[in-house]
């Protein structure tokens, strides 16, 4: 199975630092997060990987190519904690570029030839998973049971009206409809939709058929999905573990400080601060 992470928009939230460092490459501790992503894959045996950049993200690419001249130095020296600190991913990582912003349909459609007739995960690198079981190998496991298209999706018990919620079926593991920002207590559920897709071959059919018919502004992966959907070819899976969303600062921060709070070297900064600047004790 191959693995996709969708990489090309512009970042506006970050501004200014995302002017010119791609929002992919601002760190959770001393790692990108998009390296979590890659990680993720890995851990699933996804092992064929491509990117979706746009010209302002050539710093993915140099990331995870090969740093030739440290190795040596590093080498010489002795290091082999330093060597695998800048060891590139056990994967082969294609970039494809997409050459007009025009919508995350547009996008996934770069990749279509990439995708081939095979399922393939999809990730939305806003969202970066912890836990025991990768959230990958978790939607292929639900699609090796079910055949199905997989969404995955955490339970929010509070106000769902900014998110995409599903209508989940009454097998518990099928979707029978899907609505985006649903007002107020309209909500089908509490089942909420985060950045990790697991798609078959047929969505990318679907895609480039709503992409025909398709005639100005931006072009989103909904229309395939909700094809899916009625068609009764689309599953959830609640994700097992913890998601933390850097698609905003806040989130961002949060993020960082889970990372530090997990990192015997960085916990103890943390509780320093905790104690002294905020006034808080164990």
């Amino acid at each position: 199975m191959k693995g996709i992470i969708v990489a090309a928009g512009y970042g506006t939230r970050f501004l200014p630092v995302t002017k010119t460092i791609p929002k992919e490459m601002l760190p959770v501790g001393t790692r990108p997060s998009i390296a979590f992503i890659v990680d993720e894959f890995v851990a699933s045996g996804i092992t064929e990987i491509a990117i979706i950049t746009s010209r302002r993200k050539k710093m993915l690419d140099d990331y995870f190519d090969r740093e030739i001249e440290l190795e040596e130095i590093f080498r010489r020296e002795g290091r082999p904690d330093k060597l695998a600190l800048i060891a590139p991913p056990k994967a082969v990582i294609t970039f494809i570029r997409q050459t007009e912003m025009r919508g995350t349909g547009h996008a996934l459609l770069q990749v279509k030839g990439f995708a081939g007739d095979e399922p393939c995960v999809v990730a939305y690198p806003d969202d970066l998973h912890v836990g025991t079981t990768p959230l990958a190998a978790q939607l292929a496991a639900v699609h090796a049971r079910t055949g199905k298209t997989v969404m995955a999706t955490i339970h929010e018990s509070g106000d769902v009206s900014r998110y995409g919620v599903v209508d989940p079926a009454a097998d518990g593991v099928s979707v029978k409809g899907f609505v985006e920002k649903p007002a107020p207590g309209s909500e089908p559920s509490h089942e909420v939709s985060i950045g990790r897709y697991l798609y078959t071959p047929e969505f990318f059919a679907l895609l480039a058929e709503g992409w025909a018919k398709h005639v100005q502004g931006e072009y989103f992966h909904t229309y395939a999905l909700d094809h899916l959907i009625a068609a009764g070819k689309v599953a959830y899976c609640r994700t097992e573990g913890e998601r933390l969303d850097t698609g905003e600062p806040g989130g961002y921060l949060e993020a960082i400080l889970r990372n530090a709070a997990a990192d015997p070297a960085l916990r103890p900064v943390l509780e320093r601060f905790a104690r002294e600047q905020l006034g808080l004790h164990r």
